[in-house]
Parts: C-alpha cells; sequence; structure tokens
C-alpha cells in the first residue's frame, strides 16, 4: 500500500507538467482542489446515471482518480474538512447541471451548462489520461 501511496504522490507532483495551476498550489491547496474535483465528478457521474449512462463509466474512473490523489497527499486529521469540500463541491455542480437542464429561461440554462462543462472540464485537465 505504501508503494502505490508513493505512486499517487509521484502522480500528484507530475500534474504539473500539464496543468501547471496544480504546481503552483500547495499541498494543502492541491488537496482542496482534488477534493473538489472528486465532489464535482460526482455529481456528473449520478448525473449521466439519467442522460449517459455510459459515459458514467469513464466519469467514475476519473473521479476515483482524484479520489486517489486525495488519499495519498491528505493528512490523517483533514478528513472531515476534505468531505466538506467535496460535498460542497458536488452540491454546487449539481445545482448547476440540475439549471442547465431543467431551467425554462434558455440563456440560464445554456450559461449553467458552460460553467458546468467548464468546471468539470477542469478537473479533468489535471488527470494524465483525461
Amino acid at each position: 500500500m505504501c508503494g502505490m501511496k508513493t505512486l499517487v504522490t509521484s502522480v500528484a507532483l507530475i500534474l504539473g507538467l500539464q496543468a501547471p495551476m496544480a504546481v503552483a498550489l500547495g499541498v494543502q491547496d492541491q488537496l482542496r482542489v482534488f477534493a473538489n474535483c472528486a465532489g464535482r465528478l460526482s455529481a456528473v457521474m449520478e448525473y449521466q446515471w439519467m442522460v449517459d449512462g455510459p459515459q458514467s463509466e469513464q466519469t467514475e474512473t476519473q473521479r476515483d482518480q482524484m479520489l486517489d490523489l486525495v488519499a495519498a497527499i491528505m493528512p490523517v486529521d483533514q478528513g472531515r474538512q476534505v468531505l466538506s469540500w467535496r460535498v460542497t463541491a458536488k452540491s454546487a455542480q449539481w445545482t448547476l447541471l440540475s439549471r442547465a437542464t431543467f431551467n425554462d429561461d434558455p440563456g440560464d440554462a445554456a450559461w449553467a451548462r458552460r460553467m458546468a462543462d467548464r468546471y468539470a472540464g477542469e478537473c479533468t485537465a489535471l488527470l494524465l489520461n483525461s
């Protein structure tokens, strides 16, 4: 297990080659980014269960990769904080997806879709195999 944690930590550091934002951040900020992304990707996956089942499998894999990154750098005493970040980000993403899908105002729905896609895209861009 320790070897896997080292590997995942190394991958988290390598992410900077693909996503400069991740390198510019300290470990605590990286933890928050990864936790937020895990929450956002959870919301996307659950949304896809309703509208695009097969796509949810890829999103689930990406979410699991984010969770591995969280686990690799999370201090033992930060579990509650990380869970709070994940839940908040998941709720925000779900709100955007719902607004994009069920809104009667086409302009607002389009804005919500762009924002939901943007946030999810920023998360998947952090992964090496996205």
